[in-house]
C-alpha cells in the first residue's frame, strides 16, 4: 500500500463514520510561542481540546504535516525523520473510549481497509498509578473485542499516558496498537515497546480525561476528548514490507536523485547509506517549511535557524559524498513532485523553495571556505600542542562563529595528525543549549495554549490593532504572524516603511479608543464565502474549513479566527505599543502589552 492509498483509506473510514474532513494547517503553530513547529497532528486543535467549538463539528479527521526537531542529529538510522506525516481522528466531546478503540479495530482488521489478521494484534493500556487508576476500561473493551488477556499489555505512565503538553492542561491514559511482525522474541521480557523489531506501533489513541492542575492534581475533565495518531512514513513502510521508510516511495526517488548524482550506492557501504539518508530527510523537511504558506527563510533565530542547521548539513553531507556545485533545488523539484498532489501550496511556492536553497548553498560554500581559512591560521599554533590535541572550546568556536561544522574540523585535525577534543566540543556545546534554551523559556513563557485572561485579552487586542493599522496606513496591512505570551503580543504586518511616531499614537488612540467603548465580543460560524461577503479579514485562506468562525468586536472589527478571546473589550487595559521595527523585507514588527 502508497502512503497516498494509506491516506485516502484513513479518510474514507472516518467519514464514513460521520467525521468531517478538515484540512491540515500549517508547520508554524499559529499564536502558540511554546514550540516551533507543529509537532503532532493534535498541535493545531489545543484549542478545541480545550473547550472551543470547533466550525467543523466535534468529530474530525485529517492528515497533518510535522516537524520534530529534537533528534536532528540522530537521522540516519533507520528510524528517526525529521518531516513526517500523521493520520488523525478526533472527539471533542464526542465519543469516547468503546467507539474510538472499536472504529481503531475495525480500521486494522477489516479487509476492506487495513486486513491485519487480529491475532497479530498487540495492545497496551495504562497500568495506573497512585494519581490515576488503572485503565481497566479500555482492557475491557479491547477483550470485548477478542484481543485475549495474554496480549493486552498493563504498562507505566512512560508508555501508556500523554501530556500535559505544559505543566498543566488535559491529559490522560493512552491505548497503543502492536502488530506482530513474525520475528523471534528477543527473550523472556519480549513485548509491545521492545526495541528488538518484532512488535510494530502502528496506532495510538488517547483518552484526554483529565486536567492537570497546578498543584499536581488530576481532575476529571467535563468535556473528554479522544485524539489518535497514526503514521504514514512508518506505517506503509511496514505495510510494504520495507525494513526503513528510507526504502518507499517517500525517500526512493530522493536518494535516486543524489545517487546519479555522486555516483554511489544505497545499501553498499554504511557511511554512503547514512549520508543519503540524512540529505534525502533534511531536503524533504526543508522544502517543506520553505514550501509552507506560512514560508520560514534560513536565518539565525527559531524556526529559520532549523531550517538553515537541515540545509547546511544537507550540503555538509553531499559534500561527503562528493557531490559538487549547486544540488538542492533539484533534490526539492523531485520532493515537490512526491507531494504535489497532496499538498498543492508546494507548486504554488516551488520557485521559492528552489530559488532560497540555492541561496543557502551558495551561502554555506563560502562559510565553509572562510571556516578552513580559519583553521589554517590556528594551525601553526595548535601544531605547537605536544599532546596534538584540538580543544573543544576552539572547536566549537569555529562552528558557533562560523558555522563550521565539527566533522569538517576532525577531517582536518587527522589530515595534520590531531585529534579534537570532543568531549569538550560537546561540553561548549551543552553550555551553549542551556543558554539558549534558558533565553528561549523567557520568549516563550505562556501561550494560547493556556488560556489564561491575560493571553485571552492580549488575542483580541491583535484584533483591534489590526483594523487599527489599515485604517492608519491602509488596507495593503495584511498580518503575517503573532506571538503572543502573558506579558505581551508581538504582531508582524505587510508595510514597507517605518512607522512615524504620529502614526503610533494614532493606532493606539484608535484601540484604546474601542477599549474604552465596552464592546461586546460575538462569534458565528459560517462558509468563508459568507464571512467575506460580510467584510472579514480573512488570512491563509489555503487552509480554512468549508465553515469558520468569525470574531466580531462590536461594529469595528470582524475576523475570522479560531479564538480565544474576551466576552467584552472592557476586560482589557490600556493598549500601549512598546516598540515598531522592521521584521524582514517588506514586514513590520509591533510589540505592545495592556497596561492596568
Amino acid at each position: 500500500m502508497k502512503a497516498k492509498e494509506l491516506r485516502d483509506k484513513y479518510i474514507e473510514f472516518f467519514k464514513s463514520q460521520g467525521h468531517n474532513h478538515i484540512a491540515g494547517k500549517s508547520l508554524i503553530p499559529e499564536n502558540d510561542p511554546t514550540v516551533l513547529f507543529t509537532t503532532a497532528g493534535m498541535h493545531p486543535l489545543v484549542p478545541y481540546l480545550l473547550g472551543e467549538p470547533h466550525p467543523g463539528g466535534n468529530r474530525l479527521v485529517n492528515f497533518q504535516k510535522c516537524i520534530r526537531t529534537g533528534d536532528i542529529d540522530e537521522v540516519g538510522d533507520a528510524t528517526h525523520c525529521t518531516f513526517f506525516e500523521m493520520l488523525g481522528n478526533w472527539s471533542l466531546g464526542n465519543y469516547f473510549k468503546k467507539e474510538a478503540i472499536t472504529m481503531s479495530f475495525e480500521f486494522l482488521t477489516n479487509p476492506k481497509w487495513l486486513g491485519f489478521s487480529p491475532d497479530l494484534l498487540s495492545v497496551t493500556v495504562f497500568a495506573g498509578d497512585e494519581s490515576v487508576p488503572r485503565d481497566e476500561e479500555s482492557a475491557g473493551i479491547w477483550r470485548s473485542l477478542g484481543i485475549p488477556e495474554e496480549r493486552i499489555y498493563f504498562l507505566p505512565r512512560k508508555d501508556n499516558w500523554w501530556g500535559p503538553a505544559g505543566q498543566t492542561g488535559p491529559c490522560g491514559p493512552d491505548t497503543e496498537m502492536f502488530i506482530d511482525m513474525g520475528k523471534e522474541a528477543c527473550g523472556d521480557n519480549c513485548r509491545p515497546g521492545c526495541s528488538c523489531g518484532k512488535y510494530f506501533e502502528v496506532w495510538n489513541d488517547v483518552f484526554m480525561q483529565y486536567n492537570k492542575t497546578e498543584e499536581g492534581n488530576y481532575v476529571p475533565l467535563t468535556q473528554k476528548n479522544v485524539d489518535t495518531g497514526m503514521g504514514v512514513e512508518r506505517t506503509i513502510a511496514m505495510l510494504q514490507g520495507k525494513e526503513t521508510v528510507y526504502e518507499t516511495e517517500l525517500f526512493q526517488p530522493i536518494i535516486y536523485a543524489i545517487e546519479q548524482k555522486v555516483q554511489k550506492s544505497y545499501g553498499t557501504d554504511a557511511a554512503v547509506t547514512k549520508s543519503l539518508r540524512i540529505v534525502a530527510d533534511h531536503i524533504r523537511a526543508a522544502s517543506f517549511i520553505l514550501g509552507d504558506e506560512k514560508g520560514v527563510t534560513p536565518s539565525n533565530l527559531g524556526q529559520g535557524y532549523i531550517l538553515r542547521r537541515l540545509i547546511r548539513r544537507a550540503i555538509r553531507h553531499l559534500r561527503k559524498l562528493g557531490a559538487e556545485g549547486k544540488f538542492l533545488g533539484q533534490l526539492a523539484r523531485v520532493v515537490i513532485d512526491i507531494y504535489k498532489d497532496a499538498y498543492p501550496e508546494f507548486l504554488e511556492n516551488q520557485n521559492k523553495i528552489v530559488e532560497e536553497l540555492e541561496r543557502e548553498e551558495e551561502k554555506f560554500s563560502s562559510t565553509l571556505q572562510k571556516g578552513e581559512k580559519e583553521f589554517e591560521k590556528l594551525l601553526p599554533n595548535l601544531l605547537k600542542n605536544p599532546k596534538k590535541i584540538i580543544p573543544g572550546r576552539l572547536a566549537f568556536t569555529l562552528y558557533d562563529t562560523f558555522g563550521f561544522p565539527l566533522e569538517i574540523t576532525e577531517e582536518l585535525a587527522a589530515e595534520n595528525g590531531m585529534i579534537v577534543d570532543r568531549e569538550g566540543f560537546e561540553a561548549a556545546f551543552e553550555k551553549h543549549q542551556e543558554a539558549s534554551k534558558m533565553g528561549a523559556d523567557k520568549s516563550f513563557k505562556g501561550g494560547l495554549a493556556d488560556h489564561t485572561d491575560k493571553v485571552r485579552q492580549l488575542h483580541t487586542a491583535t484584533h483591534l490593532l489590526h483594523k487599527a493599522l489599515r485604517m492608519v496606513l491602509g488596507d495593503h496591512v495584511a498580518q503575517k504572524g503573532s506571538n503572543i505570551t502573558a506579558e505581551r503580543l508581538r504582531f508582524d504586518f505587510c508595510h514597507p516603511d517605518k512607522m512615524s511616531p504620529e502614526e503610533i499614537q494614532r493606532v493606539e488612540d484608535i484601540v484604546n479608543e474601542q477599549i474604552q467603548k465596552k464592546l461586546a465580543v460575538t462569534q458565528e460560524v459560517m462558509s468563508l464565502e459568507e464571512a467575506r461577503a460580510e467584510g472579514s479579514i480573512a488570512l491563509f485562506d489555503a487552509k480554512y474549513e468549508e465553515k469558520v468562525k468569525v470574531y466580531s468586536i462590536g461594529d469595528f472589527s470582524k475576523e475570522v479566527c479560531g479564538g480565544p478571546h474576551v466576552e467584552n473589550t472592557g476586560e482589557m487595559g490600556r493598549f500601549k505599543i512598546s516598540k515598531e521595527q522592521s521584521s524582514s523585507a517588506g514586514v513590520r514588527r509591533i510589540r505592545a502589552v495592556l497596561e492596568e
